[in-house]
This record gives C-alpha cells, sequence and structure tokens, in this order.
C-alpha cells in the first residue's frame, strides 16, 4: 500500500469499527490505486480517497411484519448511498441473515467501482435486510416487501436511488417492492426499481446478465491467452440467478460445468450438468442441491454434503455464492488441480491470501466488480427503456451486454497496462474505476 494511504486506511477502520468485510474490500482498492495518487496529486489535495470512503448517506430502519400464523416478526433495513459522482445511487438489496452494516457497505463500496467500470451514468450503493425468505411463503414474502419499502421509498427515485435485486431478492420481490412504491407514491415510475418481472416494465436477458455477463468476461480473459471455453472443465459454485445463467452461457460457449453447490454442500455430475434439472430444482420448487444428485442418480451425479465445491479439479473456476468463499488452501488445491482461469460471479468470493496464490501461480483472475458487472450495466440498461417507454429485444439486449462486457476487458488489460501491471485485472479494474469516480468528484466540487 502506498505510504500515504496507510494512515487513510488506519483511519477508515478506526471509524468503522467491527465491519471486516467493509476493510478489506478498502484494502484491496487502496493496494491497486498508489500509481493513481502518486500521478494525480490534486486527488490527495482535494481529500478525494477520505470522501469516497465515507457513503453519502447511511439509512437503517425498523421492518416490522406478520408470518401467516399471525406472530409479529421485526427485521431491520438497510440502505448505503455511497457515491452519486457519476449518477444516482445503483446497486441491489440483499435479503440474507447474514446482512448487517458492515455487509452491506463492503457491497456499496465494490459497487461504486463496479458501476465506474461500465461506462454508464450510475452511483453506487446498497441495500437489504437480516430477513430470511427461506421456508417463507409468498404471502408472508410480500408482506415483508411492503413493510420494507413503506420506509425506503422516501429515499428513492428513478434520479436519486434506484435499487434492484441480490441474494434472495429476484423478480418476485421486485415486483412486491414496486407494487408498494407504485401504491404509496401513486406514481408507475419504472426505473424506480430494476430486475423487475417484464410485464411490469423489466428488461430482457436481466435475469440472465449477471451469469452471462461472468462467461463473457471470462471468456475474453482466455481469448487474451490465446484459449477458450471449449472443451474446458468449468466448476461453478452457488445455484442462484447468477450461477445457473453463467452454467447457461459457458454451455453454449463449449465448457462442460461439472460441479455446482449451495450451502448444503455440492452436487458433481462429470456428464455435464442438466440445466434444465437444475432450474427446476431452484427457480420453481426451490429445493436444496441435494435433489439434483437424487434425481441424476442413475446418470452418477453425486451429493457430498458438507465440503468445498473447490476440491473438484477444474480448469475454469466461476465463485458465484458468497464473500470470502475461496481460502488460500481452496486456491492451492486449484491451481494444484490445473485451474487456468477464475472469475468473480459473487461479490469479494475470493479471500486476499487466495488471489495472491492465483497471481504468483499465475491463474487468469478476473475481479467481480469487473466480471460481474454485466447485472449492473444491463440494469441501467433497463433503466434507459424505462426512461423512453422502450422495450428491446432479447438478441439486441445480450449484444449489448456483451459489448459493455468486452470493453470493460479492454479497459482493464489497458489500465494495467499503462501502469506498469500487464495482465493485472484487479489493478486494472481498480485504477479504472477510481480514477473515473475520482475525477467526476474534483468536477463537481467540494459536495
Amino acid at each position: 500500500m502506498h505510504e500515504r494511504l496507510e494512515p487513510i486506511f488506519e483511519e477508515v477502520v478506526r471509524r468503522n469499527p467491527g465491519e471486516l468485510e467493509f476493510h478489506q474490500a478498502v484494502r484491496e482498492v487502496f493496494e491497486s490505486v498508489g500509481p493513481v495518487i502518486a500521478k494525480h496529486p490534486e486527488f490527495t489535495e482535494a481529500k478525494i480517497i477520505e470522501r469516497i470512503c465515507e457513503p453519502e448517506r447511511q439509512i437503517i430502519f425498523r421492518v416490522p411484519w406478520t408470518d401467516d400464523k399471525g406472530e409479529v416478526h421485526v427485521n431491520r433495513g438497510f440502505r448505503v448511498e455511497f457515491n452519486s459522482a457519476l449518477g444516482p445511487y445503483k446497486g441491489g438489496l440483499r435479503f440474507h441473515p447474514s446482512v448487517n452494516l458492515g455487509i452491506v457497505k463492503f457491497l456499496g463500496f465494490e459497487q461504486i467501482f463496479k458501476n465506474s467500470l461500465t461506462g454508464l451514468p450510475i452511483g453506487g450503493g446498497k441495500g437489504g435486510s437480516d430477513f430470511d425468505p427461506k421456508g417463507r411463503s409468498d404471502a408472508e414474502i410480500m408482506r415483508f416487501c411492503q413493510s420494507f419499502m413503506t420506509e425506503l421509498y422516501r429515499y428513492l427515485g428513478e434520479h436519486t436511488d434506484v435499487p434492484a435485486g441480490d441474494i434472495g431478492v429476484g423478480s418476485r420481490e421486485v415486483g412486491y417492492l414496486f407494487g408498494q412504491y407504485k401504491r404509496i407514491t401513486n406514481r408507475y415510475e419504472s426505473g424506480v426499481l430494476t430486475g423487475k418481472p417484464l410485464l411490469v416494465g423489466g428488461a430482457q436477458v436481466r435475469p440472465e446478465a449477471t451469469g452471462y455477463g461472468l462467461a463473457f468476461f471470462v471468456d475474453e480473459m482466455l481469448k487474451a491467452r490465446g484459449a477458450s471455453f471449449d472443451g474446458r472443465r468449468v466448476v461453478v459454485s452457488g445455484s442462484g440467478n447468477v450461477a445457473i445463467y453463467a452454467i447457461e452461457k459457458v454451455t453454449q460457449l463449449g465448457g462442460v460445468v461439472v460441479a455446482c453447490s449451495d450451502s448444503s454442500g455440492y452436487v458433481l455430475d462429470e456428464k455435464g450438468i442438466d440445466l434444465p434439472l437444475l432450474k427446476e430444482i431452484k427457480e420453481v420448487r426451490r429445493q436444496r442441491i441435494s435433489e439434483y444428485a437424487k434425481a441424476r442418480a442413475g446418470s452418477g451425479a453425486v451429493f457430498v454434503p458438507g465440503r468445498s465445491v473447490w476440491e473438484v479439479p477444474c480448469e475454469v473456476a466461476l465463485p458465484s455464492a458468497t464473500q470470502n468463499e475461496i481460502t488460500g488452501a481452496d486456491a492451492r488445491t486449484m491451481v494444484g488441480n490445473g485451474c487456468i482461469a477464475v472469475g468473480e460471479g459473487a461479490n469479494m468470493p475470493t479471500m486476499p491470501e487466495a488471489i495472491r496464490i492465483f497471481r504468483e501461480a499465475g491463474v487468469a483472475f478476473g475481479p467481480g466488480k469487473a466480471a460481474n458487472a454485466g447485472g449492473v450495466a444491463t440494469s441501467a440498461l433497463e433503466m434507459q427503456q424505462n426512461a423512453s417507454r422502450d422495450s428491446w429485444s432479447f438478441e439486441y439486449s445480450e449484444n449489448r451486454l456483451r459489448q459493455i462486457m468486452q470493453d470493460i476487458h479492454t479497459r482493464c488489460l489497458e489500465t494495467a497496462d499503462a501502469y506498469g501491471m500487464p495482465g493485472d485485472y484487479v489493478a486494472g479494474a481498480n485504477i479504472d474505476g477510481f480514477t473515473r469516480v475520482a475525477e467526476a468528484m474534483l468536477t463537481l466540487g467540494l459536495i
């Protein structure tokens, strides 16, 4: 870390005690942007670093709701509006028991630079609740979403803050949230939420966008090394939205996905994951991944409970579950098994020691703020369609997504080269994303 940044990082830790994920996200950016600080003293003079680490607004609120038996529950809601230098705050809502202020701040901080990398006019924010949607009925989820939006709506707007989905928040939840926003405000403001169902202003390719974008980005990384997905053995962690559509696009690009997971363990299917079956189990039945192995037992699929999916040998790894899922020990195993590329579908799924191991071993490593930016990029395209009362075809939307991911890949490589770190996607993503935000903050003055 650059010597000018060390005291700033110490102050970030002091001001945000106990928020370890946030500290980790800040350190990862700081370790890359030292050369930018040296080249642009005006950023130091204007205290850009200090300002960019402090959210513009942090909102915490109570979310009371009743279950189907009439019992009252109380959860906590969050929205961190981190930086609006480039446009309205943009970032998802996460419903999961692990959600706390530190998690939301880490996600929001990452979102600033991810959104910047897309080249689209969107700022960074994040939100969510410690509500657990697992096992809840549609009616319970609707009541929770309505209570959540009853407080959050006052901070939102298509030119102010535009949430989307994340873990635990899909089109069903976004539909309920948008319905309550519409009811309270008496405005059919489609652009206030993205990831909506198609019938109420959603966009084609939005459900697929993060997973597809991840596959497109990793495909570009492989091409840069004279390789491709064709015939490659691929492992994807998770089995939610990102993982499912990453599996779909990787398969279309010629890769063979042999394993995926959920919090209970992983399934190994040497013949390749049966995507229609996985979608049926996860998106329709909402069951555990073990049901996949039961249904495919005759084809040799097995379920391995309580173990890391990263013990399965692969050439390409796509961590798409949650933060800090790949440890240093996992990384050593993966390198030993011949892994040549890692693309982060989740936010910060790779621990710092693991990133170091991958980089030292020459593994192509695509950080989340670049590799999984397809979701927010397509959300911005949804905002564009809502603003113009338009609707694009699936093919046109997918081509826009592919072009954005190719552009992000090119900027990461070119920026890394320009700063003397060829092939370092982490440095390239952090420097390019940071520089664009920093220059916008200077332009807007001290606000």
